[in-house]
């Protein structure tokens, strides 16, 4: 039989820290998306399409494609948001919930829009070209 772990009171403590800062990181992250809307969308749509990571045929529905995935992100619950996320979390280690959302609408729903010719590059390129942008808006 194995042996049960049972955490004393001072490691509990620290556990449920760790969890509450994490959730708190991301609540400002996902309050904060209204404040920049705009230029991040703009900037994610792009610094995608310059270095060659969609092939488009119209830039500013990509950007209006972005900014509605960054409603629906600021507006969806925590279910919703970690089941569009869920597989892609093996991506980096230490991922961004913003970054993370519009990687995973970029990759499963953006490729089937009718001004989109081609996705490039793998999943780590995606996530880490758009991270670099929301990191600028949402540090």
């Amino acid at each position: 039989m194995g042996k049960i772990f049972r955490p004393s009171n001072r490691e509990a403590s620290i556990i449920s820290k760790i969890e509450s800062s994490k959730e708190y990181a991301r609540r400002q992250a996902l309050n904060k998306i209204r404040d920049c809307i705009e230029p991040l969308s703009n900037a994610i749509a792009s610094k995608l399409i310059e270095i060659n990571l969609i092939e488009t045929a119209n830039k500013n529905a990509i950007e209006e494609q972005i900014m509605k995935c960054l409603e629906t992100l600021m507006r969806a619950e925590s279910f919703d948001i970690d089941y569009m996320v869920a597989p892609f979390k093996h991506i980096v280690h230490q991922t961004h919930i913003v970054s993370l959302f519009v990687t995973a609408f970029v990759i499963e729903q953006l490729i089937n829009h009718k001004d989109v010719i081609d996705i490039f590059g793998s999943d780590v390129d995606i996530y880490n070209c758009i991270n670099t942008q929301v990191r600028k808006y949402l540090p």
